[in-house]
């Protein structure tokens, strides 16, 4: 499945337009991160258990994207376009959004 922020693929030629697809992943922090976090805040720096919670709710994004894709019958999604979000109390949880369209390519042909 290819997947791109882009609304065109090079090399590719769009064939048909499935519609719009979304994935979306909301995690909570942990209490115990939140605690450092909040110490690297006012110390500077970093947070990188924050860090690597973004990037699994990025991935779980995506990939629940792919999977609405492909159960439309799409092989390529684009115009792929990712928002987060901080909500709940004290801003603990974050979630991750990803919305594109779900279309189908295929490799364009060279004329020469």
């Amino acid at each position: 499945m290819i997947v791109s922020t882009t609304p065109q693929l090079q090399g590719y030629r769009i064939v048909g337009y499935l519609g719009i697809v979304t994935g979306e992943a909301i995690l909570g922090a942990n209490i115990f991160r939140d605690m450092f976090a909040a110490i690297r805040d006012v110390v500077g720096g970093r947070s990188a258990s924050y860090e690597r919670e973004l990037s699994k709710a990025r991935e779980l994004a995506l990939e629940d994207l792919t999977y609405w894709a492909e159960d439309l019958g799409a092989n390529a999604v684009v115009g792929v376009d990712l928002d987060y979000e901080s909500f709940g109390q004290s801003n603990g949880m974050m979630m991750v959004s990803a919305t594109g369209t779900a279309v189908v390519v295929e490799l364009e042909k060279n004329d020469e």
